[in-house]
């Protein structure tokens, strides 16, 4: 006779393989949760009605528990104010002020493209967002001055896919709300990794290209007024670099929630777009629509996780999975490097979303049994997921550009250009095990151990 746990089992494996077939995620979360919970909450005995199952009373408590939590507050207004700068145009004149300013390194686009994807991640932690928007700013300016198409490709892809790691990401609010940690010592650890793997994609452009400047050809001029410089540095990156560390210190310092200090970030998003007198009716109507759609997809998302997630627990699914782990014997660092590769897999069918919320629950009640710190976890999961939207056949980053790239442009040039930078993910990840005070270090400076 089949057991409940077997039955778990067969519900993860049931899911992954509708979500391949292509069904939405949050709906086939919510009604396998729901299927499923009425098999594991059946009661014959206290069964009046068909609807007289506890399942109903558990998705209604887990929307209700989602639609309340203050820490999920934040997701909208983030995303409102990623949006409001996206629609005002502040990107573009960001990235022709860190041209100017990168003019004579090597591959000093390529730098400047990295430069504001980082920036503009930081400001709306939505991947295809970014990746879209310098798909048809940087890409086709770095085409025009002759950059060689993959080396171009894989600056954009990998740059684009910043925002899931720099705060204020959303995925580490997501995170916070399922590990049931501070997103403040989150955001703490974040930003030394974040800046790290920026740097080393920075580092990677510009040797490439000192040692092979046939892919990124220097400008035909590198003479620009330093007062130029300074003026375009002062009306485009120097607002928003104020904007983003009023709203980061804010959180860090102490002084405000996320939720508040998003509030914060959103009025300081339609102010700058008003000063830059690039918000019109049209740009705001589309910036709310949008934040409304994504924030209402994160917030399925975790309605549909949640019961899902109780339901494959209350059969017994958790602790088959964790019963295997310990059975294997394998300590702390086993136990890591195969959570990783498991999430690694997961990247090429699944987004973050799905990783995020369904399965790195899993691994969470397990961190306690090999001593494993959830915020360093965290940041191993972050720089992992990086390579969710980077490994081909799946890659999304590399999807969302070529939807929006030239068509001479191939997919295989676009995977070939992101490769060196799944290297480099990785090498980070080995630098951040080895070294986990780059994660743990600020946090425990700023809160305490």
């Amino acid at each position: 006779m089949i057991t409940d746990p077997q039955i778990a089992l067969i519900m993860l494996g049931l899911f992954i393989f509708v979500v391949l077939l292509g069904f939405p995620i949050a709906f086939t979360l919510v009604a396998m949760g729901l299927g499923f919970g009425y098999y594991a909450y059946y009661d014959e005995t206290r069964m009046q009605t068909l609807f007289d199952n506890r399942i109903f009373d558990l998705f209604v408590q887990n929307t209700f528990s989602v639609m309340s939590n203050d820490v999920l507050v934040a997701v909208p207004l983030f995303l409102f104010m990623g949006y409001v700068v996206e629609r005002a145009n502040i990107v573009n004149r960001l990235f022709f002020s860190f041209q100017l300013a990168a003019r004579n390194l090597p591959g000093s686009m390529a730098v400047a493209a990295l430069l504001t994807c980082a920036v503009f991640a930081t400001a709306t932690g939505i991947v295809g967002a970014v990746v879209t928007l310098m798909g048809m700013l940087a890409f086709p300016a770095m085409l025009e001055a002759k950059y060689d198409k993959s080396y171009a490709a894989g600056v954009i892809c990998a740059g684009g896919c910043l925002g899931i790691l720099i705060p204020p990401s959303i995925m580490l609010i997501v995170y916070a709300a399922i590990a049931e940690i501070s997103p403040l010592r989150l955001y703490a650890g974040a930003l030394f990794p974040g800046f790290m793997l920026a740097g080393f994609y920075i580092i990677y452009v510009v040797t490439r290209a000192y040692f092979n400047p046939s892919l990124a050809p220097k400008p035909e001029t590198t003479d620009v007024a330093l007062s130029k410089i300074f003026y375009e540095l002062m009306t485009s990156f120097f607002p928003l670099a104020f904007l983003i560390s009023a709203v980061l210190g804010a959180i860090l310092m102490g002084l405000a929630t996320p939720a508040e200090a998003a509030g914060v970030g959103a009025a300081g998003g339609l102010l700058l777009a008003a000063i830059y007198r690039s918000l019109s009716w049209e740009r705001l109507k589309e910036a709310v629509f949008l934040t409304a759609k994504t924030s209402a997809m994160v917030c399925w998302l975790f309605v549909g996780s949640w019961t899902f997630a109780s339901v494959f627990s209350y059969l017994g699914g958790h602790d088959i999975i964790k019963d295997w782990f310990l059975a294997l014997d394998i300590g702390t660092i086993g136990f890591l490097i195969l959570a990783q590769i498991t999430i690694f897999l997961l990247g090429w069918p699944l987004e973050w979303t799905e990783i995020i919320i369904i399965f790195v629950p899993i691994f969470l009640p397990m961190l306690e049994t090999f001593n494993v710190d959830p915020l360093f976890f965290g940041m191993l999961v972050a720089l992992n997921l990086q390579t969710s939207f980077l490994t081909p056949p799946m890659a999304m980053a590399a999807y969302y550009l070529k939807g929006v790239a030239p068509n001479d442009i191939e997919l295989m040039e676009i995977f070939k250009g992101i490769m060196p930078y799944l290297g480099i993910v990785i090498f980070s990840m080995v630098l951040l095990y080895n070294f986990p005070g780059i994660a743990l270090w600020l946090p425990d400076y700023l809160f305490g151990k």
